[in-house]
């Protein structure tokens, strides 16, 4: 593999890693309690939707679908979300539920949002929003954390329900090399259609 080839596979997965990274790194402050998380993730939301826009683009050109269609749709989805969020911040839903609750609340709007996203236009999408969905859920039950156990088994993790981070991590892991499989799946078949 030449230099070149690897630094565009790079490129190609660095806004997969920020997802992935940033999404962690924001469920430790949560977790953590930190003040004006909700804020945070509200700064991430639109983060979240110009990294669906940039690493499905090639989505549209494999299947011969129009890219200006697939830029509309997503333009629409993201920012009537982000749009609602902003009306909802506006008249004050945050500052009634709490920070802690805001926040869980934000992330489980989005992941329901990110899952759609995928189901209709970029199947990597659907990874991250059922990996969003998980966070919040640990999020929302902290105490509850039986799922910990049932993912920690197949890799052999001691007390994995004691261990929310190691296993939120875990799963971005596994969610991140489910995504960058199907992203270097389209980036084979995006080459094969120009080579044709």
């Amino acid at each position: 593999m030449s230099a070149k080839s690897q630094g565009s596979l790079l490129s190609a997965l660095f806004p997969l890693m920020v997802l992935y990274a940033g999404t962690v790194a924001l469920f430790v402050l949560t977790r953590e309690g930190a003040t004006g998380i909700a804020l945070y993730w509200g700064y991430f939301v639109p983060v979240i939707g110009v990294i669906s826009l940039i690493t499905a683009w090639g989505n549209a050109y494999a299947r011969g679908d129009s890219r200006l269609f697939y830029l509309i749709k997503q333009v629409i989805i993201w920012g009537a979300f982000i749009w609602v969020l902003d009306l909802l911040h506006k008249m004050g839903v945050d500052s009634a539920l709490g920070g802690q609750k805001a926040a869980v609340t934000l992330i489980m709007m989005t992941a329901m949002v990110a899952f759609l996203v995928g189901l209709y236009l970029d199947a990597k999408m659907v990874f991250y929003g059922a990996f969003l969905g998980f966070c919040g859920y640990l999020l929302a039950d902290p105490k509850h954390s039986a799922i910990l156990v049932k993912i920690g088994a197949p890799f052999k993790v001691v007390d994995p329900a004691n261990k929310p981070v190691t296993m939120v991590s875990l799963v971005a892991v596994i969610a991140f090399l489910i995504a960058a499989f199907l992203l270097l799946s389209t980036r084979g078949s995006v080459a094969a259609r120009r080579g044709s």
